[in-house]
This record gives structure tokens, sequence and C-alpha cells, in this order.
């Protein structure tokens, strides 16, 4: 019964004051809505950097030959500098099931760079030309949007044979349809067999601007058999066992070139995540602990207007005790209403968050965190309790005639 009473008498001093309580909730409503929007935006950007790391490949690792050593890798003998390579030799090694069993494709990788001439008469020159074998769109997280990809045979023969990515396909096609057609890269001529589903841009690079042929035909037709390869694609045979794949490779690799230091270098996608989600966890709590300074000066909004309520209710205050209110009344009265306060605008506040993280802040599509609302709510509240304990305090310990005797 004291508690309705209480909760009664405070509806009555919030509503009384509508102005003033409308603006002491809107300082609520802003650190609640805030904690909750920026903690969105913070998961939401990880998210995001996260979807374009893994748009790059599942489970994922690149192997990358070094430079001279001094400028960029490489093994220095004697007085003459080697430059490093991979070769055929290091991608059979590493199909090795026996030596390598956490290894579950292994593609190489040789890059030209071209200038592609349509039939029509359209030139372009493609981001990425890419000579490889038909695994690669697998482990690099491909799909073939139309037509087909090359296959193992096609690779045997030698098939002058090509996948276009979309942006390539836009830019000598157009409209048109590619498959079939014949297009000339630094005039090798190569037949379109299939166009790349869409991918779009991995915040670095368009992965659609791209072409796939058989590294026989590109090695024949546009770089020469060299021997050697620029990288070699690898796919773990599972994300918890990445780190055990990136050592194999490095294992195997240190025994075909006969070194005691790496001349390569793997680039190890689940560590990318890793520092991805670490970088990103840590910014979601930087901007939730800036947006938190909102809520705390919400909660000093509060205190200072209780105090002010408290000093124009004193006389009510003595009258109350005068006909026999205990302190505990009167100090779960004020109580109440701090806590009202805050109650209502942490309300007002969770709508308001959850409302602006459907809408896109600075290209970053939000994601509420389910914890935040629950946490600024909380927060909410118990700074309602912690900053209007004090002028309750100060009510409830006003002698009555004292309190009777203010004007």
């Amino acid at each position: 019964m004291i508690g309705a009473e209480s909760l009664r008498i405070a509806l009555q001093g919030v509503l009384a004051n509508r102005l003033r309580s409308a603006l002491t909730m809107l300082g609520i409503l802003i650190g609640v809505g805030s904690v909750i929007l920026l903690v969105a935006v913070g998961n939401g950007s990880s998210k995001a950097v996260q979807k374009r790391i893994e748009s790059l490949g599942t489970n994922t690792l690149v192997v990358f030959r070094q430079g001279p050593f001094g400028r960029g890798g490489g093994q220095r003998v004697g007085t003459q500098s080697r430059r490093s390579q991979l070769t055929p030799n290091d991608v059979k090694a590493l199909q090795n099931k026996d030596v390598a069993p956490d290894l579950k494709e292994v593609a190489p990788t040789v890059n030209a760079q071209v200038t592609a001439a349509s039939t029509t008469g359209s030139t372009y020159n493609p981001g990425q030309f890419i000579g490889t074998t038909s695994n690669y769109i697998g482990i690099r997280n491909y799909q073939i949007g139309e037509g087909r990809m090359f296959s193992d045979d096609d690779s045997r023969l030698h098939a002058k044979v090509a996948v276009l990515g979309k942006t390539v396909v836009t830019n000598l096609f157009g409209n048109a349809d590619p498959i079939g057609q014949t297009v000339k890269f630094n005039r090798a001529a190569f037949q379109v067999i299939g166009v790349l589903a869409p991918k779009g841009s991995n915040g670095l690079q368009d992965q659609d601007d791209v072409v796939f042929a058989p590294l026989s035909a590109v090695q024949d037709q546009l770089e020469g058999n060299t021997g050697r390869v620029d990288s070699i694609a690898v796919q773990a045979v599972d994300r918890k066992q990445m780190n055990a794949a990136a050592d194999e490779i490095t294992s195997v690799l240190l025994s075909t070139h006969k070194v005691t230091q790496p001349d390569f270098n793997v680039l190890n996608q689940g560590t990318l995540l890793d520092t991805s989600n670490a970088t990103g966890h840590v910014f979601t709590v930087l901007l939730g602990a800036v947006a938190a300074i909102s809520l705390l000066v919400g909660g000093i909004g509060v205190m200072n207007i209780m105090l002010v309520t408290v000093t124009e209710r004193t006389r009510e205050i003595g009258i109350r005790k005068a006909i026999g209110a205990r302190k505990a009344d009167i100090l779960g009265q004020f109580l109440v209403e701090a806590v009202l306060l805050s109650l209502l605008g942490g309300i007002v506040g969770v709508v308001a968050g959850v409302a602006g993280s459907e809408f896109k802040v600075v290209g970053v599509q939000p994601a509420v965190q389910p914890y935040s609302v629950f946490l600024a709510f909380t927060v909410a509240v118990v700074v309602g309790l912690f900053f209007g304990l004090y002028p309750a305090n100060r009510a409830a310990s006003l002698r009555p005639i004292e309190a009777l005797r203010y004007e």
C-alpha cells in the first residue's frame, strides 16, 4: 500500500511540472539511445569488415613469394642475392595429405597484365587476370553466375577458355550475352565459357574486375612457362585448423626450398579475422563508453531537478511528517519519483536507439546488440536510483517544525 501511494504521489509530481520532467527525461533518453546506437554502429562496422575478409575465401591462406633480402625478402647467398620462387613442385608438395593433412585444396596462380578486346571492338584492362586451376573459385569463395568454370580437362588440354567477372563483362559486352564470345587478351584469343556471380568490393578492390583462365593456357599464350607461380591459394579443412595449416605450409616449403628461414609469406585469413574482431570489440567498447558519459550527465540532471523539487515541496514534506508520515515514506516518495523519471526516459531511449539503428550511419548499417539494450536500460534505472538517493534522503531528513516554517 505504501508503495502504491508513493507511486501515485510520484506520478503527480512528474505531471505537475511536465516541461521540466520532459527535459529531465530527455537527458536519460539521449544517454540510453546513444549507448544502443553507437554500440550497434561499432558492431555493424565489425561485421562489415568481417564480411569483406570472408569474401576473400573460406578458410583461406595465401602463399606469396618474396623478393631479395634487404628489399622485401628472399635469401642472400655469399655476395649474390637469390629471389625466392614458388614452383609447381611446391604446389605438389602441399597437395600431399601425408605431410599436410589440414590442407583441403591447393591452387597455384599466375598473374598477367593484359588488355582485353572483344569482337565488337571494345577494349578494357581487367584489374586482375589470373591463370589458375579449376578449384580456385571454391577457395576464394566465387560462384558461377552463367555458363561454367573451366575443368581439370580444360587445364590438361591447355584450352584457351576464360571466365569473366561482371565488371569485365559490362565493359566489354555491355548487356550482350558474353557466353561463347571470343576475347583477345594481348592478341591471344580466349573463348568465354562462364561469368562469375557478382561479389562487389572487399574494401580494397573490385572483386568483379577479374578474369580466370587455365594456368596452362596462360603460360602458353601470355606468360611463358617460367617454372614458377606468383602465389599459391590454400583452403584449410576447417576454420579451427587455420593455424595448423599455416604451420604445415611453412614446414613443407622450408623443406622443398631447402632453407632454414622462410623465403615466402603466408597470409592467414584466420589471423586477419581474429585481429579484425579484436579491433572491432575495442572500437565498440570505446563507442559505448563515450555514449555512457551522456547517461552520467542525464543522472546529474535528475539529481538537480530532484533537489529543486525537494526545495519547492518543503512545506508539503513538513505537513506529511506532522500527520504521521515516516522518514521511509518521504524517502520512498522522492526516490520513486527520481527512478520514474529515469525509467520513462529509458523506455523512450530504447525505442529511439532501436529505431535509429534502422538507418545507415556513415555508410555502416548498425546491428543492435541485445545486451546493449538491457545494459543501457538497467544503467538508466540505476542512475536514477543513485542520483535520486541524495535529494530523497535530504527530504526525508527535514525536521517537521523547520519544514512547516519554510516559505
